[in-house]
């Protein structure tokens, strides 16, 4: 909760402030091509190191491997993107950080541990999957004495022949 009140409320008012600060010093229209030029740039490397991380993704399924990292970083792409392209000086350094494959690598590595840790504590011990349905008392199948259960269907073939027989 603290992270999306940070995001939404006080990271706009610092880029605001730092927008309105390097105008000042640098002047307003060199202040907006910088930010024009940041958005450019930044969709241009997003696009190729976008490529580039979905053909590593692509050969690792080929190899019957799991591609989670690369899973991980096309995420951190999208984001960059999104905040390479959002007006700011913030903004694009966060957004630089994880389109440069060096720093996007080590950011993505702690976000896969992170990921990791958060499953396997979540799973817990409890008995339960966190991906199994709890089931209703009311829709559990019928078991017979040794617990198993007996599905399908049945026609009742004494009432069939008493109702041919009435015909």
């Amino acid at each position: 909760m603290r992270i999306l009140f940070l995001l939404f409320a006080i990271l706009p008012i610092i880029e605001i402030a730092l927008l309105v600060k390097v105008g000042g010093i640098i002047g307003g229209w060199n202040t907006i091509a910088i930010v024009i030029l940041t958005a450019f740039l930044g969709s241009y490397l997003v696009r190729r190191e976008g490529l580039q991380t979905l053909q590593t993704a692509q050969d690792k399924m080929q190899r019957n491997e799991l591609p989670g990292n690369e899973i991980v970083q096309g995420l951190m792409l999208v984001v960059a993107g999104v905040l390479l392209v959002t007006p700011g000086f913030m903004t694009d350094i966060l957004g630089l950080l994880f389109v440069f494959p060096g720093s996007r690598h080590v950011i993505a590595s702690h976000l896969t541990k992170h990921m990791k840790a958060r499953v396997v504590t979540s799973a817990g011990f409890g008995g339960q999957s966190p991906f199994d349905q709890p089931q209703s008392p009311f829709t559990q199948q019928p078991r017979d004495e040794n617990g198993d259960v007996y599905e399908g269907q049945y026609t009742n073939k004494t009432d069939n022949d008493e109702n041919n027989r009435l015909r």
